[in-house]
C-alpha cells in the first residue's frame, strides 16, 4: 500500500502531536516532517516531498498564507489544507483565493482529518458547510459596511446554483444527482465559472464569487 506523505505546519507543538497521534492510527498515512513556520515549511518541501500538507494561518516568520503564495510563485501543486480556529474568516478568504484544498478547525475528529485529507489527494476541494457558512456571513458583514457591487450578470442562474453547492461541499456527481444533469454537464458549468471568474479551481471560484458578492447562505 503507498502511503500518503505528510508535512504539518503548525507553530504549537500541541497541535502538530494532537494531528501525529490521530494520523498514526491508520497506516495509509506517513508523517514526512514538521515545521513551525512558512519559511521552514518551503525549505522542507524539496526535501521530503510530502502528498499533502496542512498549514496553520497564523505563524511567526512566515505565515501560512506567506507559504502558500511561494508555492504558487514556484508552481508547486502540493495540495494544502488549512488549519483554522474560529476568529480566521478573511484569512479563510484569502486561502481560498490562493487554492486551499480545505479547511480543518484544530479541534476536528478523525473523521473529517481524513475525509480533508483523501478529498486533496483525489484533486478534489472539500470545504464543509460550518466552515464556509462562517467564511459567506463574514463576507456578509464586510458588505454591509463596504458594499460590494454585486455582478448578476456575471454567471447565469444554473452557474450561481453550481458554485453555491460547490460552497457548501457537495461534490459534483451530488450535484449532477440533486439538479437532475450529468455529472459531465455540472463539470462543463464550472469551467464556464472558472473562464468567467479567471480562476482555475473550486477554492479560487468561491473566493473569487465571495468577493464580487455573487454566492450567498
Amino acid at each position: 500500500m503507498t502511503q500518503v506523505k505528510i508535512l504539518i505546519v503548525d507553530d504549537h507543538f500541541v497541535v502538530r502531536e494532537g494531528l501525529k497521534l490521530i494520523l498514526e492510527t491508520d497506516e495509509q498515512f506517513q508523517i514526512v516532517g514538521e515545521a513551525v513556520n512558512g519559511q521552514e515549511a518551503i525549505t522542507l518541501i524539496d526535501e521530503v516531498r510530502p502528498d499533502v500538507i496542512l498549514m496553520d494561518l497564523n505563524m511567526p516568520v512566515m505565515s501560512g498564507l506567506e507559504a502558500m503564495k511561494v508555492l504558487r510563485e514556484k508552481n508547486n501543486s502540493v495540495p494544502v489544507i488549512i488549519l483554522t480556529t474560529y476568529n480566521e474568516d478573511e484569512l479563510m478568504i484569502n486561502g481560498l483565493a490562493l487554492g486551499a484544498r480545505g479547511y480543518l478547525l484544530k479541534d476536528t475528529n478523525r473523521e473529517n482529518l481524513f475525509r480533508n485529507i483523501e478529498s486533496a489527494i483525489r484533486g478534489e476541494t472539500l470545504l464543509s458547510a460550518e466552515i464556509m457558512e462562517r467564511v459567506i456571513s463574514a463576507r456578509e458583514q464586510q458588505k454591509a459596511s463596504a458594499p460590494i457591487h454585486k455582478e448578476v450578470s456575471l454567471l447565469s442562474d444554473k452557474e450561481t446554483q453550481i458554485l453555491q453547492s460547490v460552497a457548501q461541499g457537495f461534490k459534483s456527481k451530488e450535484i449532477a444527482f440533486d439538479l437532475g444533469i450529468s455529472e459531465r454537464t455540472v463539470k462543463a458549468h464550472l469551467t464556464n465559472v472558472y473562464n468567467k471568474l479567471g480562476v482555475d479551481s473550486r477554492s479560487q471560484a468561491v473566493a473569487a464569487a465571495l468577493e464580487r458578492g455573487i454566492l450567498h447562505m
